[in-house]
């Protein structure tokens, strides 16, 4: 492994290193119509990568029992793990990147809305469990995205000061979190159009067009939207 570089890596799961929004929506549609709540594609877009109980809150309302809560969101992420446990593809050019930054001695950390079980489900699939040092899922914050928190717990974790740090997204909230968080952040348009992203630092269409050396300069740069 190569001399540690002056930066750290914050990364995002669904829609950054896999793309499962569609099943994401599927198992969330599932849910609510068991409850005969209708859940709309335009629905989900608005609420892609918050945090489950966040999402049941919005969609019910704030009366809805904390036991309702658990049971719709486990209803949910049951019906994902069946639906995606065969069927899990990276994003292009996510696993080149996150192994050319291991090799250069940067470090990374997952910071997913989703419960712990998808972590260790799609990126034990892929087989880069490993090559993360830190994981921080919805459930050790408070706040949902675009709260700065679980940005904020990966860099501690990480040991790593947060104007040092660039996040990788896809989703708005995930954007104006790693901002609020004051990091540096690279959006790719796996699930927003470029016109949704630009508060975001970077944008890319693909993972593919970044390497070692243009996130270690976006550091050096110290130029932040």
């Amino acid at each position: 492994m190569a001399e540690n570089k002056d930066f750290a890596v914050i990364w995002d799961m669904d829609g950054v290193i896999v793309n499962t929004g569609k099943e994401h929506f599927k198992s969330w549609q599932y849910a609510f119509q068991k409850r005969g709540v209708n859940f709309t594609e335009a629905d989900f877009q608005t609420r892609f990568g918050q945090r489950n109980d966040f999402i049941v809150r919005s969609v019910m309302g704030d009366a809805v029992p904390p036991a309702e809560i658990d049971e719709i969101a486990s209803d949910k992420e049951e019906n994902f793990a069946e639906i995606v446990r065969d069927h899990v593809k990276p994003c292009p050019g996510a696993v080149e990147l996150l192994k050319a930054l291991g090799n250069a001695g940067v470090k990374s950390a997952i910071a997913s809305s989703a419960p712990v079980q998808n972590i260790r489900l799609l990126l034990g699939t892929l087989g880069i469990f490993d090559s993360f040092q830190q994981f921080v899922s919805g459930r050790e914050v408070t706040e949902s995205k675009p709260s700065p928190q679980i940005y904020l717990l990966a860099a501690e974790k990480l040991g790593a000061k947060p104007e040092k740090c660039i996040v990788i997204e896809d989703a708005v909230a995930g954007v104006q979190g790693a901002k609020r968080a004051g990091m540096y952040c690279v959006a790719v348009t796996t699930t927003n159009p470029r016109e949704n992203l630009q508060t975001a630092d970077l944008v890319v269409d693909s993972l593919a067009e970044l390497t070692v050396k243009s996130l270690e300069n976006l550091v050096k740069s110290g130029h932040k939207n």
